[in-house]
């Protein structure tokens, strides 16, 4: 593939309207190169997600204290790691539209080396 191949598939692909949407951004995330880490961030969302909904109905059910203090505390940690996760595919989002930037930016600089 010669540079105006590269240069016209990126220009064919750009749209500008569409490319800051959040509707892009997930769909960036959600295509067929990222199904591993979304299988991943799906599968241990779930798990946190049932182990937060454990902790709180075992909460419920504690009748010491000590047991609340412990199921309030694991509760706590499921919350912040399907937070985390949810950091982590935003990074990833981003990630991909960086690279994609960056691409454009290399077929601008060759562009230009190639008209001067």
């Amino acid at each position: 593939m010669n540079e105006q191949q590269v240069g016209k598939t990126l220009e064919d692909s750009y749209d500008p309207d569409r490319e800051d949407s959040l509707r892009s951004m997930v769909g960036d995330f959600y295509n067929r190169k990222m199904l591993t880490i979304v299988i991943v961030v799906w599968f241990w969302a779930v798990v946190f997600v049932g182990g937060a909904v454990a902790c709180g109905v075992a909460f419920a059910g504690a009748e010491q204290i000590k047991a609340q203090i412990m199921y309030a505390a694991l509760f706590v940690c499921c919350v912040q790691f399907i937070a985390l996760l949810k950091v982590v595919s935003w990074q990833m989002i981003h990630k991909n539209r960086i690279i994609r930037e960056i691409k454009r930016l290399e077929m601008r600089v060759v562009e230009a080396g190639s008209q001067g």
